[in-house]
C-alpha cells in the first residue's frame, strides 16, 4: 500500500502519483494534509505543510480518488478526526463515498471514542481502520479486532513515521499476538524504506505500507518526471519483491482489501 500525500508537491502532481503508484498497488494510501499531525515524522509533515501552503483542502484530496475511479485500486484516506468533525461527520463520510474511497484512517480516533463518526461511516459504507502498535495490551488487540473495517494498521514501532523498520522479534511477536486476537488482516507500516525491507515484512504480514520513503524520492527528484519515475520504479520493484519472498514461503502473495 503506497502512500500519496494529496497536494504535495502540488495537487495536480500528487493525482498523477496516485495514477502512477495505481499500475502497482493493492491499495492507494492517500493523505489529507493535517496541520497537527500527531502520527507523522519530519518527512510527511514537512509534505503535508507544503500541500496546506499551496493550498490544499480535504475536498481537493477526495476530488484525486474521485478520478482514479473504478478502475483502480481501493483507496484509503489518512487523516486526523479534527477534518471530519469540522466538515461533519455525516457529510464527510458521504462525500468521500460518492468518490468511492474506501475506508478512513484516523489515528487520533481511538476505538472506543467517536461512535457517531463510525456510524456515520457505517451508513455510507466507508471502512475505519484502526491502528495497532507493539505497546497495545492483548485486551485492547482483541477490541481493535472486534472493530476493524477491512483491516488493522499495524505500526511497526512505538514512533512516529519515517525512521527504520526492524523485523526482528519484537515485530514478529507483535504480529504474532495480533493475529491471536484479530481476524481481519494486518498490514504493517513506519520505517519501510527499502523492497527487502518490503519482503520481509511481506513474510509477517498481510500488506506492507511505504510512505515516507516515497515522500523521500518525489523530494529528491530532479523534476516532476523523474519523481513519478522513481516512484513507479520503487513500487514495481517492492511488487516483485513480495512475490519473491512469497514464492520462496511455499505462498501466494496476498492483498489487504477493504470494505467498500
Amino acid at each position: 500500500m503506497p502512500y500519496v500525500m494529496g497536494g504535495f508537491p502540488d495537487l495536480e502532481a500528487s493525482a498523477s502519483h496516485v495514477a502512477a503508484l495505481a499500475r502497482h498497488a493493492d491499495l492507494i494510501e492517500l493523505g489529507i494534509p493535517f496541520s497537527d499531525p500527531l502520527a507523522d515524522g519530519p518527512t510527511i509533515q514537512a509534505a503535508g505543510q507544503r500541500a496546506l501552503r499551496g493550498g490544499a483542502t480535504p475536498e481537493d484530496v477526495i476530488a484525486i480518488a474521485e478520478r482514479l475511479g473504478d478502475d483502480g485500486p481501493p483507496v484509503v484516506l489518512m487523516t486526523y478526526v479534527n477534518l471530519v468533525l469540522a466538515a461533519g461527520a455525516r457529510a464527510f463520510m458521504e462525500r468521500a463515498a460518492r468518490a468511492g474511497v474506501a475506508g478512513v484512517i484516523l489515528p487520533d480516533l481511538p476505538i472506543d471514542e467517536g461512535d457517531d463518526v463510525r456510524e456515520q461511516a457505517r451508513r455510507a459504507g466507508v471502512g475505519i481502520v484502526p491502528l495497532a502498535a507493539p505497546t497495545t495490551a492483548d485486551a485492547r488487540l482483541a477490541a481493535i479486532g472486534r472493530r476493524a473495517d477491512g483491516f488493522v494498521y499495524c505500526v511497526s514501532a512505538a514512533a512516529v513515521t519515517g525512521g527504520e523498520v526492524e523485523v526482528g522479534d519484537e515485530l514478529m511477536g507483535f504480529i504474532e499476538r495480533a493475529r491471536a486476537r484479530i481476524d481481519a488482516p494486518l498490514a504493517v507500516g513506519f520505517g519501510i524504506r527499502t523492497t527487502a525491507q518490503v519482503a520481509a515484512v511481506g513474510r509477517i504480514a498481510d500488506g506492507v505500507i511505504v510512505a515516507s520513503q516515497l515522500i523521500r524520492l518525489i523530494s529528491d527528484a530532479p523534476d516532476p518526471a523523474a519523481a513519478e519515475a522513481a516512484i513507479e520504479r520503487f513500487a514495481a520493484e517492492a511488487v516483485e519483491a513480495l512475490r519473491e519472498g512469497s514464492h520462496s514461503a511455499g505462498e501466494g502473495p496476498s492483498a489487504v482489501q477493504p470494505v467498500r
